[in-house]
């Protein structure tokens, strides 16, 4: 169906060159253009023993296996992974673990993740030390004789944290450790772990790769053969595939990644610096203001800061309810990187399954806001946050008048 390109073709071609032409050579057998939507179930061998490289559909098919190709592509990669979900992809990699085996993994982690180590496997004898990633002493510290892996995303959900992934794998390749590294909020355009050290990339493509919110998929991405047999042998075994048609979609996203994530991007630091000048609001997360304390580290093993800004109002959750039901443009609602502006409140959202207890020490508290930022002209974004946070500033202001003793009026 389609043709790798050579190792110097890979060089040489840019990044969205790639997106567009990376395991999507013209259909042999009609022409088309586009790859086709495969949908089908199983595929007809011409004798037995012998077929066309397709036997059954949950092991390979072939709109599938050109999204592989190119999510691999994209991340400096020889072998992808398409997989049903990013939770299935999280899933995947962590078939790679024993019972009594010990992963080490950053604390500031989707709430998703945290729910899957914590009531699924841990029933399975999988233990897990959390720690904060940006800490190199307390990543080398986490470590015992039974750590297999870990695991760390950067810039982190919700809190944008990074973590030095070029350290961290050097720590891992010392001990002889995997790092998996979840780049779902910066994508391929902008970090490259493969290339920083790690041995493992995990994508939720229901994000920014498909960028239009109308689907739900993950990838897994490896240059090492041998893991990638495992990886494709317990997908196989699971049954975690993605269908044909979300990989069709996730393959049109990809083809315009660099163009959305440079307007995501550029929206997303105009909101950020006037969040940040803003009365009320207390703090502001976004790896692309120089007040962030991996501003530097952000400089160093990206390429550009992602589209996500996350921030605390004054006011606690009150203040934050009014934030969230009365945007117009940010419309409430789970997930992010898509085209359209969502808003979300990640201590009843998304991290839900994290307890307040463990949350809130973390700065997932309940004044947190998060925005994915889309691509709409960013004065109106700005116009709609202006108006909630005005919002805010005159329900403060009643408040503090109501406090104010009569004899004092």
């Amino acid at each position: 169906m389609s043709k790798q390109f050579s190792t110097q073709n890979k060089q040489d071609y840019g990044f969205t060159t790639r997106a567009i032409h990376q395991g999507q050579e013209a259909c042999p057998s009609t022409g088309s253009l586009i790859t086709p939507i495969y949908q089908t179930s199983t595929f007809v061998q011409d004798e037995l023993g012998k077929n066309k490289g397709y036997q059954y559909a949950r092991s390979h098919n072939p709109t599938r296996q050109a999204l592989e190709e190119c999510l691999a592509s994209l991340e400096g990669a020889r072998f992808g992974l398409a997989a049903a979900s990013g939770l299935a992809a999280v899933s995947i990699v962590l078939d790679l673990l024993q019972a009594g085996d010990h992963v080490v993994v950053g604390e500031d982690v989707y709430g998703g993740v945290y729910r899957l180590f914590e009531r699924v496997l841990r029933k399975f004898n999988l233990n897990f030390t959390y720690i904060d990633a940006s800490n190199l002493e307390a990543v080398e510290n986490a470590i015992t004789p039974e750590t297999k892996l870990v695991w760390i995303e950067s810039p982190t959900n919700p809190l944008l944290k990074l973590a030095d992934i070029r350290a961290i794998a050097g720590i891992c390749q010392r001990r002889r450790i995997r790092l998996c590294v979840d780049n779902t909020f910066a994508t391929p355009y902008f970090q490259r772990p493969l290339e920083l050290g790690a041995d493992i990339v995990v994508h939720s493509t229901t994000k920014y790769l498909s960028g239009h919110s109308d689907i739900i998929g993950g990838a897994i991405i490896c240059d090492d053969e041998e893991l990638f047999s495992e990886l494709k042998f317990f997908q196989n075994a699971s049954g975690a595939v993605p269908g044909p048609f979300d990989c069709f979609l996730a393959l049109r996203g990809v083809k315009t990644l660099a163009l959305r994530l440079r307007e995501h991007e550029r929206n997303a630091t105009a909101i950020a610096r006037y969040l940040e000048n803003h009365s009320q609001v207390e703090k502001v997360y976004f790896p692309g203001l120089p007040s962030h304390p991996q501003f530097d580290l952000a400089k160093s093993q990206m390429a550009g800061f992602g589209g996500v800004v996350a921030f605390v109002v004054k006011g606690g959750l009150e203040a934050a309810r009014t934030v969230v039901n009365n945007t117009s443009l940010f419309q409430l609602a789970e997930s992010l990187g898509g085209v359209k502006s969502l808003i979300c409140h990640p201590a009843t959202m998304t991290h839900a399954p994290i307890p307040k207890e463990v949350r809130e020490p973390l700065g997932i508290v309940d004044g947190l806001i998060r925005l994915s930022v889309g691509i709409e002209e960013s004065k109106d974004l700005l116009a709609d946050l202006e108006f909630v946070l005005s919002l805010c500033s005159n329900q403060t202001q009643q408040e503090s008048q109501s406090q104010v003793p009569v004899a004092a009026q």
